[in-house]
C-alpha cells in the first residue's frame, strides 16, 4: 500500500506515511514562518470593517471588510485628510461603559455629532471590534502577537505600557499612509468642535495636564490622551522618533518620554513645529477650566479606576445637558469619585455600570 510503511528489500531506510509527511512538510513550514514573523514588527494590522449603512432598526445589516488604508480613506475628512481615532479595548466597550459616555457626548455636543463620520474606533480586542461594528460607522481591528488587551490596564501596569507604545507605533503607520489625525483617548467627552482652536501653523499640538506658559513652550506637561498631527515628513519623523526613544527610557510610557524628548534637539533639526493646548478649550480633571462657555473636552485625566472615570464622566453630560437647558448658564459638579482616586485602593470594574438620568 503507498500509504504504508515499508521496507524495500534489505534496505533499513524507512518509508514514512504519506499523511506523515505532508503533516512534518506543514509543521516545518509553520515554524518558519513563525521565525520569520517573530523577527518583524510584532504589530499586526488586520482588515477593518464598517456599515456601509446603519439602520438601527434591522436586525441584520450587511457589513464588509476592508484594509486600514481604505478605512482611513471613508472617514477622512475631503479637505485635508484628517481623520479622528480613538482606541477601544473590551473593559471600555461594555454596554454602559466609556465606549456609549464617548459617542453620547459627539451627539449631545455643539457642532459635534458631523464629526462621528470622521471617527475610526481602533479595536484592540475582538469583543472590542465586535462592540464598534454595533453600533459605529469605522472600525479597524488591530492586534498585537501575544498581547491581550481586553481587559482593564492599571495605569503603569506592564499591560498597560504595552499598549501605550502600541498606539505610538500604530499612530506613526497612520502618518506614514498620508493622513493627519486628531487622536482622542475614548475618556474625553466631546462638548464642543476643537478644530477652531488648533493653531494653522502646528505640527504636532497636544494637551496639558496642566498649562501654565505659551503655548509654544515646551515646560508645559502635556497629556497624550489628546493630540492633533498634520501629516508632513516632521511628524512621521518625529512619531519614529518618539517610539524607538521608548528603547532609551524603559519602563516610562509615551507621555513621560515625550516630556523627556521634547527638548531635544533632533525636534529642531526636523522642523518640528509644537503647540500646547490650553486647558481653558480642551481640559480635563487636572485642571478644570470652570467657563464652560469655551471648554470643548472633558478629559477624566488626574484619575484612575474605570468606575471613577464612568461615574464622573455621565456627570459632565448632566452638567453639560443643564448649561444648555438653562440657555449657556451653570457650572460643573465634577470631578467627585476621581478625587484622591490615586490614592485609593482600586476597585474591580462592575460590567455595565453607567449613571443614566
Amino acid at each position: 500500500m503507498a500509504d504504508s510503511a515499508l521496507e524495500s528489500g534489505s534496505s533499513s531506510r524507512f518509508y514514512l506515511p504519506l499523511e506523515v509527511k505532508l503533516g512534518l512538510v506543514f509543521a516545518g513550514l509553520g515554524l518558519s514562518c513563525l521565525v520569520l514573523y517573530s523577527s518583524t514588527n510584532t504589530l499586526k494590522f488586520f482588515q477593518s470593517s464598517y456599515f456601509s449603512s446603519i439602520s438601527t432598526g434591522a436586525s441584520t445589516v450587511a457589513r464588509k471588510s476592508y484594509s486600514l488604508e481604505e478605512v482611513l480613506k471613508a472617514a477622512a475628512m475631503e479637505d485635508n485628510k484628517t481623520v479622528i481615532l480613538t482606541t477601544l479595548n473590551d473593559a471600555w466597550a461594555e454596554p454602559g461603559s466609556l465606549f456609549d459616555l464617548f459617542l453620547e457626548s459627539f451627539r449631545i455636543g455643539d457642532g459635534t455629532l458631523e464629526l462621528l463620520d470622521h471617527l475610526v474606533v481602533v479595536a484592540l480586542d475582538k469583543k472590542a471590534f465586535e462592540r464598534c461594528l454595533d453600533v459605529h460607522r469605522h472600525c479597524f481591528a488591530l492586534t498585537s502577537v501575544g498581547m491581550n488587551f481586553s481587559e482593564e490596564a492599571h495605569f503603569m501596569s506592564a499591560d498597560y505600557l504595552e499598549m501605550m507604545w502600541r498606539r505610538i507605533e500604530f499612530l506613526g503607520e497612520v502618518l506614514k499612509k498620508g493622513y493627519g489625525f486628531v487622536f482622542t483617548d475614548t475618556d474625553i467627552m466631546w462638548l464642543r468642535n476643537p478644530f477652531p482652536h488648533f493653531y494653522s501653523d502646528a505640527d504636532f499640538q497636544i494637551s496639558c495636564d496642566t498649562y501654565r506658559f505659551g503655548a509654544a513652550d515646551r515646560r508645559n506637561l502635556p497629556n497624550g490622551g489628546f493630540n492633533y498631527v498634520r501629516f508632513s515628513d516632521r511628524t512621521v519623523k518625529f512619531y519614529e522618533f518618539w517610539y524607538q526613544s521608548r528603547k532609551s527610557f524603559p519602563g516610562l510610557h509615551d507621555q513621560d518620554v515625550l516630556n523627556k524628548i521634547k527638548f531635544n534637539h533632533y525636534l529642531s533639526e526636523i522642523g518640528l513645529q509644537m503647540r500646547f493646548l490650553d486647558t481653558a478649550y480642551m481640559g480635563g480633571f487636572c485642571q478644570l477650566s470652570r467657563d464652560l462657555n469655551r471648554i470643548c473636552t472633558v478629559h477624566a485625566n488626574c484619575c484612575v479606576g474605570l468606575d471613577n472615570k464612568i461615574h464622573d464622566l455621565a456627570m459632565v453630560l448632566d452638567d453639560w445637558r443643564k448649561y444648555k437647558a438653562n440657555n449657556g448658564s451653570g457650572g460643573w459638579t465634577v470631578p467627585k469619585d476621581c478625587i484622591g482616586s490615586f490614592g485609593r485602593p482600586h476597585k474591580p470594574h462592575k460590567h455595565g455600570l453607567l449613571r443614566r438620568r
